[in-house]
């Protein structure tokens, strides 16, 4: 009887996640650790690529370049997420403190937080985009900026549950943070930009690591966004698509 009546006054799994959601955001929004650290950061970030590539053209020998810049955005956007390692473990810490008390289980943290911090990474993802998408001169048509905005969007969502595995088994930022950046520069060397993947020898580098990598499949639906159905001149009379311009 005693499980029985504690259970009944525990309040449901989908009030707790709500709960817990709105709880998040406050936390979130108030905190400048969380996102607005990174917003600042991915801002100067796109900024700085922005003016470095900018007036690249549109030419056949801007390709490369074009994605130089694109690959270095992917990467280095998700490299400076590490500065929020600090914000997850101190949530974590909560967490485990209600845990210990019954009052969230495991799958309600994580969907609390997961939900809450969607609404930040879009702001992160479209300002940042933004700016970085029109200093580069892409492709000047709003289904392909919002089909930019939304890759970089899930794989910073993809990366933030990333963070919160590696907070939740350390517990350190020194150790969350030296374990990430190695996952990331990993993941960087093996998404087919700095030797196409065809190439990656296969056991382990292309198997599965060339696979798990987000940065493999942001930089690759980027590059097809933006040189698909495109067409560059060689010579005078003779044009080749963009997609072979791109593997050269």
């Amino acid at each position: 009887e005693g499980p029985y009546l504690k259970s009944k006054g525990r309040a449901r799994d989908a009030a707790r996640i709500g709960i817990l959601t709105w709880r998040s955001l406050l936390i979130m929004s108030r905190d400048w650790k969380y996102f607005w650290s990174r917003l600042v950061l991915y801002m100067l970030l796109a900024l700085s690529i922005g003016t470095i590539f900018i007036d690249i053209g549109h030419s056949l020998s801007s390709v490369v370049v074009r994605i130089s810049a694109m690959f270095v955005f992917v990467s280095f956007l998700i490299l400076l997420s590490v500065c929020g390692v600090p914000a997850h473990i101190d949530e974590i810490k909560i967490y485990s403190h209600e845990d210990s008390n019954r009052h969230s289980g495991t799958l309600v943290f994580l969907l609390g937080h997961f939900l809450a911090s969607i609404p930040f990474l879009f702001l992160v993802s479209i300002s940042s985009s933004l700016v970085f998408y029109f200093l580069i001169g892409l492709r000047n048509e709003f289904s392909f900026l919002m089909y930019f905005i939304i890759t970089i969007f899930m794989c910073l969502l993809a990366n933030e549950a990333l963070m919160m595995i590696v907070a939740y088994i350390w517990l350190e930022t020194y150790k969350c943070t030296l374990t990430l950046i190695c996952l990331y520069v990993i993941m960087m060397l093996v998404a087919g930009y700095f030797r196409i993947r065809d190439a990656i020898p296969a056991a382990v580098w292309d198997y599965p690591l060339s696979y798990i990598s987000f940065h493999t499949y942001a930089v690759q639906g980027l590059v097809e966004n933006e040189y698909v159905d495109t067409s560059f001149a060689v010579g005078a009379t003779r044009t080749i698509p963009g997609v072979q311009a791109v593997r050269g």
